[in-house]
């Protein structure tokens, strides 16, 4: 097994980064200070107003936490929104973290960061000889290139060739090394032969696999619980409970926060959503969906499939259509004329593809539950639809533009009638179903140790040791950047 200590390992190698640092003015934020952006220094805080969100600008990695301030530029409250009944049509709230505000505008950027710096501080990786890759189904390798651009390291970007356009430009944009890979969003492995690839042409190629990095749950576990610890502490009233929370499972590592917010709620029930059409956990299923961003076929290493509760699966069909009725002007009027106050409707936007799955599970779940207006759901809001506008386009060419009529049949035969098909509550035995598929990809395919994986069932203190890492890093952290300041 890895070892968990993570000290120093190459002097020379961390020596190198550290004289980049330098150069490039580059003070690497602590996992605290992206936990709790008020500790970040006064200083930084100010200079960040004078900073636009999306900049190559290193203090931008300030900006890698939940409440970055789009009218101000500075730390503002957390970024949330809360789906109203006259939408979801339950009692339960339901409320989102919004990932819009994130430099790339996608909260995965805290996952590649998660997964970057550890090695770094450590010296496990050399910025001047090392290309970073980042292998992916859509926002992982956005955000690994743009912290590669802002260390100057050179970003390799590996990502299915069904992404949406969007994708593409941006990382070209960015002067990353882009590989198309064959295939949708449920094609990982296909993914990983092209990593085995660049491997064996050249030990250049210095792989962050954010299915297996622990450094992605870890950043979630961290930042992403605590937020939603605040945010339920913030928003609560009477006897309201956190009750619930939906996460993609994805590389699961946002679905990590789980574990986080189970030690706040142990009666918290953690559910994991996935597309219908590669129904992985739900029915060790397979196929192609058009639910982007939510990589499967297989269970990723770093899922504490022991912490999860329920399965959900969503029709990639539903979340299209309920894409366009949130963004198209017909579908708008049509919400705000039954009853949706405006206001919130121009924030659905907000959502993503990935977004409105997890709305929609967070449908299901409070169904399923017979959830009511004590109960709150928390979810993600990945990104927004401005990564999927070319999915808009393509679907106004396809099926002609966007009516009332359509808003009306997708209001109600995809939100008001979304049901509890398709949503296991898992037993001992579902759970260990999952997590022995695990086999297949990471001890078959991927060459890890079995050993291991029996540990992540029975070890009582494997998950625990890993999530409490963070600290650790921290104070790694900290040295690294006392050397870059003297």
């Amino acid at each position: 097994m890895e070892s968990w200590k993570w000290e120093i390992e190459n002097k020379d190698y961390l020596n190198k980064s550290i004289e980049r640092c330098k150069r490039n003015k580059i003070i690497l934020p602590t996992f605290e200070q992206l936990k709790k952006p008020d500790t970040i220094p006064d200083e930084i805080k100010e200079k960040l107003k004078d900073i636009d969100m999306q900049d190559v600008h290193p203090l931008n990695l300030f900006r890698i936490n939940w409440r970055n301030d789009p009218e101000t530029g500075g730390i503002g409250d957390i970024n949330f929104l809360e789906i109203p009944k006259e939408i979801t049509g339950v009692k339960a709230r339901i409320i989102g973290l919004v990932g819009k505000f994130f430099p790339t505008g996608a909260h995965k950027v805290g996952a590649t960061y998660g997964c970057l710096i550890p090695y770094l501080v450590t010296g496990r990786f050399n910025p001047e000889y090392h290309k970073a890759v980042w292998p992916s189904t859509g926002n992982y390798c956005r955000g690994g290139t743009f912290n590669s651009a802002l260390l100057s390291v050179h970003p390799v970007a590996i990502l299915p060739e069904e992404m949406s356009r969007e994708r593409f430009e941006w990382l070209e944009n960015l002067g990353a090394e882009v590989y198309a890979t064959p295939g949708c969003e449920s094609n990982v492995k296909e993914i990983y032969d092209k990593c085995h690839e660049l491997e064996a042409e050249s030990d250049e190629y210095f792989i962050f696999n954010q299915f297996d990095q622990f450094g992605n749950s870890v950043w979630h576990y961290e930042v992403t619980g605590y937020t939603i610890e605040s945010l339920f502490n913030q928003i609560k009233s009477g006897k309201q409970r956190m009750s619930a929370y939906v996460s993609a499972t994805g590389s699961a590592g946002t679905i990590g926060a789980g574990d986080y917010l189970r030690t706040i709620s142990p009666n918290l029930k953690v559910a994991a959503t996935e597309a219908l059409q590669c129904p992985t956990l739900l029915m060790n299923g397979y196929g192609g969906h058009r639910i982007e961003g939510i990589g499967d076929k297989h269970v990723p290493w770093i899922h504490n499939v022991k912490n999860t509760d329920a399965v959900a699966a969503i029709d990639d069909e539903d979340t299209l259509r309920v894409l366009r009725l949130f963004n198209e002007d017909a579908g708008k009027k049509v919400l705000i004329e039954k009853g949706v106050d405006e206001e919130t409707v121009n924030k659905l936007s907000y959502m993503g593809i990935s977004s409105i799955c997890n709305m929609l599970a967070s449908i299901k779940l409070a169904k399923y539950y017979e959830f009511n207006e004590n109960d709150i759901i928390f979810t993600i809001f990945t990104d927004s639809v401005e990564m999927y506008n070319s999915r808009l386009k393509e679907m106004n060419d396809e099926f002609g533009p966007y009516d009332e009529t359509q808003a009306l049949i997708d209001w109600n035969s995809v939100i008001k009638k979304q049901s509890v098909d398709y949503f296991l509550e898992l037993s001992h035995v579902d759970k260990k179903r999952i997590h022995n598929l695990k086999y297949f990809t990471w001890v078959e395919q991927q060459g890890k140790d079995v050993k291991e994986l029996d540990a992540q069932w029975y070890d009582e203190e494997y998950w625990n040791e890993r999530f409490s890492i963070a600290p650790h890093w921290d104070e790694l952290i900290k040295e690294f950047n006392s050397k870059v300041e003297n």
